[in-house]
């Protein structure tokens, strides 16, 4: 027994904790990609937020204190109203909501692609099981992620209230925390989950199972190996179908996260992200749930080019086999 043991002591870490490495090595690609790309993300979650009509029939004055502005202006109205920095304000939870998220996602699918589906003989994954692993891999992810991308979403918009003259709800990160565990409980930090979830299914149905699904036929159809152009055509897809699938769910769910609350945590505004949706529609047309979209798709384009050329260099840099 002592042989085996020593030996398993040489191994790199990638291959002593396999999961725990592919875990860490997501984690880092996905700080290095949200970092680069979120004041896009900024930029959509104002746009979202903007003529919000349930908020105009609660006795709010959304319309007319933020009239709906396109991306540009949305952007530039950012630096010049709240300064150029305000660009990544929310960006810390950010960080630690990709952390999680991205980690168990990538590690899920994985699990599931190489030992519940497996692949067939030929290396062949077939596409309705790159489809339902993406999205599970979506749903689990995201459910861990729920309280730091609630902190994000609301971090996000308080630049805009002190704008307004409303009071700030937080003083940082932690505090944000700690006030939402304190007014709302465990339950709290889990608002929105539904939406967030079924945005996370979605887009990961379009992430990953795009990916995955595109890399493999250039590799196994075309004269591509996986190298960078292979990572660089894939993610570039992928980003694409993300975008169009996620953007409704996104919107649902940043309206759902921001509303206001009860003593007791419940919404104000939205009864259920069906409630959302429907309010939606009927208050400012079928277009509004793609409001945000240019900046949604100009920043999930280039945060899934970042994220999967680090991932795949960062892999190999390690050790561990391609994706």
């Amino acid at each position: 027994m002592s042989v085996p043991e020593d030996e398993e002591r040489l191994l790199p870490l990638a291959q002593r904790w396999p999961r725990a490495s592919k875990f860490l090595l997501s984690g880092c690609a996905a700080t290095v990609a949200e970092l680069a790309t979120f004041p896009l993300d900024l930029t959509k979650t104002r746009l979202q937020m903007q003529g919000e009509a349930a908020l105009a029939r609660l006795g709010g004055s959304a319309r007319e204190s933020a009239p709906y502005r396109g991306m540009v202006r949305t952007a530039l109205g950012i630096v010049q109203e709240e300064g150029f920095l305000k660009l990544w304000q929310g960006v810390t939870p950010a960080i630690y909501r990709h952390v999680v998220y991205s980690g168990g996602r990538m590690v899920t699918y994985e699990h599931l692609r190489e030992v519940v589906f497996g692949k067939s003989e030929d290396k062949h994954y077939p596409l309705w099981k790159s489809v339902i692993g993406g999205m599970m891999a979506g749903v689990v992810g995201q459910f861990l992620a729920n309280p730091t991308d609630l902190v994000k979403v609301q971090m996000q918009m308080e630049g805009k209230r002190k704008l307004e003259g409303k009071p700030l709800r937080y003083r940082g990160v932690h505090h944000a925390f700690a006030k939402i565990l304190a007014e709302g409980g465990i339950r709290g930090l889990w608002a929105g989950w539904v939406p967030n979830i079924q945005r996370a299914a979605l887009v990961n149905m379009g992430d990953l199972t795009t990916y995955d699904t595109v890399k493999h036929y250039l590799v196994l159809n075309t004269p591509l190996e996986d190298n960078i152009m292979t990572h660089s055509l894939s993610s570039l897809c992928s980003g694409l179908v993300a975008s169009i699938l996620g953007t409704p769910a996104d919107v649902i769910k940043s309206r759902i996260m921001n509303q206001p609350r009860d003593k007791q945590g419940r919404g104000l505004l939205y009864k259920s992200s069906t409630d959302c949706l429907i309010q939606a529609v009927q208050g400012e047309g079928f277009m509004s749930l793609y409001k945000g979209f240019l900046p949604s798709w100009l920043r999930m384009t280039p945060w899934s080019l970042v994220f999967w050329l680090t991932y795949e260099k960062i892999r190999e840099m390690s050790g561990v086999s391609p994706f």
